[in-house]
């Protein structure tokens, strides 16, 4: 099922009815989300994903837009009949009940045409069960279920209606490290099985662009950028974009454009004849440097730390915005742990170039 949202706005009252300022959730948000795909809305705490993601579902009536399901304009439709599935932070499961209880309910408050026999419900409760891999904890109920089981119990009990839209807000927040990774890869395994159309809300970034098709970033309720993930990765439309996306994250430093040369400091780092002389922020990917006894920049090395494969140089230098420099090196390259110095030269993909003023990017010929 493909869903549009044209113009999509949410304002709210302010809390403080003397200042009378009102607050702005989403703002003029237009998005098209193909047939079948999982899209990851992603940004910070307070950027408008979840009130977006309550939107599509009906649980919150949109200030100004429109939102399409398919063809059908279900803007003023209520929920129960949009044909969405909700999956929470919090599971929201019925504690007396038992996970096949748990599974059933939906289907038992259905009237009229859509009403089902016992059995159809039973077998339609086995098969949502099964696709989650919880077939055999039917009779036990929330409390005896690990964190990652009750997640299961709740995206089963999404996927029972067979609905046109699965809707995941913040899923994964509540697991830990090793159950945060398993139930992603489920979440994709179902949504492939399914072919679902399905909108996944994180502030996490490695979540979104682990298990997304396409990412949408978001900053204080203004659409920042719509991509694959890898495509918004290795091409940040503004600093905020480049920023928020990589794990370490990007490395931000200041510098100028002079001459149809990049300088941090007094260093040259870099060629773009085709950019005009200006005061920029340069932002470089921790991947993007390589260990050069004849490199152009020159940092002071604070520390060496082991990753197996890799090697995190943790270092600094005069024009660094970031806390400290970190660069992700292969291990076989044989950094000197010791060395006072190091020097880079940098991969020209690697390498970002945004305005000082308005912090949008500025491209050069790679």
């Amino acid at each position: 099922m493909k869903v549009v949202l044209q113009n999509l706005t949410k304002v709210f009252p302010s809390r403080n009815k003397k200042a009378n300022e009102e607050v702005i959730a989403v703002n003029d948000f237009t998005f098209e989300i193909p047939d079948g795909k999982l899209i990851g809305l992603l940004g910070p705490s307070g950027c408008g994903k979840s009130t977006t993601l309550y939107m599509i579902s009906g649980l919150q009536k949109p200030t100004g837009g429109k939102i399409f399901f398919g063809e059908d304009d279900v803007t003023e439709l209520a929920t129960e009949k949009r044909g969405v599935g909700l999956v929470f932070q919090n599971y929201a499961l019925y504690p007396h009940m038992t996970v096949k209880q748990n599974i059933l309910f939906p289907l038992q408050n259905l009237k009229g045409k859509d009403k089902m026999s016992k059995n159809e419900m039973l077998e339609r409760a086995h098969e949502a069960a099964k696709l989650v891999q919880i077939d055999e904890l039917m009779d036990r109920k929330p409390s005896e279920l690990s964190g990652g089981q009750q997640q299961r119990v709740a995206i089963a009990r999404a996927l029972v209606k067979m609905p046109r839209v699965l809707l995941l807000d913040e899923p994964l927040s509540n697991l830990d490290a090793r159950l945060r990774l398993q139930t992603r890869e489920e979440i994709r395994r179902i949504q492939r099985e399914t072919g679902i159309t399905t909108v996944f809300v994180t502030h996490d970034q490695e979540e979104a662009m682990s298990i997304s098709d396409m990412i949408v970033v978001m900053k204080l309720g203004v659409l920042q950028q719509i991509g694959a993930p890898q495509d918004v990765y290795d091409d940040p439309t503004n600093l905020f974009v480049a920023k928020f996306l990589g794990t370490p994250p990007i490395n931000v430093f200041e510098g100028k454009v002079q001459g149809g040369k990049v300088y941090i400091g007094d260093e040259a780092v870099l060629d773009v004849a085709d950019v005009e002389d200006r005061e920029v922020f340069i932002g470089i990917r921790p991947e993007g440097f390589v260990p050069d006894e004849n490199g152009a920049m020159c940092c002071k090395m604070r520390s060496v730390e082991v990753m197996g494969r890799d090697v995190s140089v943790v270092s600094e230098h005069d024009g660094m915005v970031s806390p400290v420099i970190r660069s992700i090196i292969n291990a076989d390259s044989g950094i000197d742990a010791t060395a006072t110095t190091i020097r880079y030269s940098i991969k020209r993909h690697k390498i970002f170039l945004f305005d000082k003023q308005t912090e949008e990017r500025i491209r050069f010929e790679v």
